[in-house]
């Protein structure tokens, strides 16, 4: 049941979209935005300078800029949850600790520190089952107090309908950076020349170009999650994802909104995101990538590989799991109205 009283959730992460696109941060996004549309209050306070100077509001999540200059931990003290990602998450479990107010932790990798920050937070949320089953071991020998009290499996959630298009004719890599392997993708670009290639560059991380430009690569800027669709998945013939690591893979469920195809190198993370519409090659095989990319551009292959897409992304609805993060959270400021913390 939503708590019948509207809660004061408060994040404090580095960054954030429209100017941050990173998969965790649109991750961080999609549960806030659950949140409001629960009736609860969620405010987001960026710990890093960034290009947007003045408050903002992202679909009903409100956006405090560093610049603001405004007393965070005064704004803590009077929250009902909060809640952190990646580098803030030692600094907002102080607070949290200080001020007897519950948190969350959301994890969005396999990283020792990942794990390490979050031990005795009262809520870990976990990405994937695979990563769930990294904390358990993590956390094996730790004593009951110092591990996350509670956790919860919330994959990263992609709302179909907003990324749904009619797909493109181009190869696509979205962050060209190495480890997603932007080095690949030019590679594979200039051995099929008569292939139109699309890269995107990245939030982070040195972008990959071709040593000379290519004819048939073209390279865009950094893009924000709610233009993907219109600058990114309707000019998509094939997704590409040759990850050294993923630990889900959010590019390649929002591409398979759409009957998009995607081909990715077999991490823990994106063959569980991808399931039985996943393609895979190893990426530090090119000509495995050429043979492979070329079968599924195929006019039947490709049908069997759309299909198979949407059918996963159908199971991907993540409805389910937004409803157990937003009652995990209201569970949390339950617990402590009732004065059930134990610290």
């Amino acid at each position: 049941m939503t708590d019948p009283r509207p809660l004061k959730v408060t994040a404090r992460v580095h960054a954030y979209p429209p100017a941050h696109n990173a998969g965790g941060e649109w991750m961080l996004h999609s549960m806030l935005r659950a949140l409001v549309e629960r009736g609860h209050e969620a405010t987001v306070w960026l710990s890093r300078y960034g290009p947007i100077p003045h408050r903002y509001t992202l679909d009903g999540v409100q956006v405090i800029p560093f610049q603001a200059r405004i007393d965070f931990a005064a704004h803590a003290r009077d929250s009902d949850v909060l809640l952190s990602h990646l580098e803030n998450v030692p600094m907002v479990a102080a607070l949290a600790r200080e001020y007897g107010v519950p948190m969350a932790a959301i994890c969005h990798n396999t990283h020792l520190p990942t794990f390490r920050h979050a031990a005795g937070v009262d809520l870990a949320v976990y990405n994937s089952h695979w990563m769930r089953a990294e904390a358990e071991v993590f956390y094996g020998e730790f004593a009951d107090h110092a591990r996350p009290q509670d956790s919860a499996i919330v994959r990263p959630p992609v709302y179909a309908d907003e990324y749904r298009t009619t797909p493109g004719e181009c190869v696509t890599l979205v962050n060209l950076n190495a480890d997603k392997g932007g080095d690949l993708f030019w590679r594979l670009a200039a051995r099929m020349p008569q292939t139109k290639f699309l890269g995107v560059l990245g939030a982070y991380g040195d972008q990959i170009r071709p040593p000379h430009p290519l004819p048939n690569l073209e390279i865009i800027d950094h893009i924000s999650g709610h233009d993907m669709r219109e600058k990114v998945y309707s000019r998509s013939r094939v997704v590409l994802m040759p990850s050294s690591y993923e630990s889900w893979g959010r590019v390649g469920v929002e591409a398979l909104a759409s009957g998009i195809p995607v081909i990715a190198h077999p991490t823990p993370g994106l063959t569980e995101s991808l399931g039985h519409a996943g393609i895979f090659a190893d990426r530090d095989d090119l000509d495995s990538w050429l043979s492979v990319l070329a079968t599924v551009l195929e006019p039947d292959a490709y049908a069997t590989a759309s299909a198979r897409a949407l059918e996963r992304s159908a199971e991907l609805d993540p409805a389910g799991d937004l409803k157990t993060w937003a009652e995990a959270v209201e569970a949390l400021a339950r617990r402590r109205g009732e004065g059930d913390r134990d610290r």
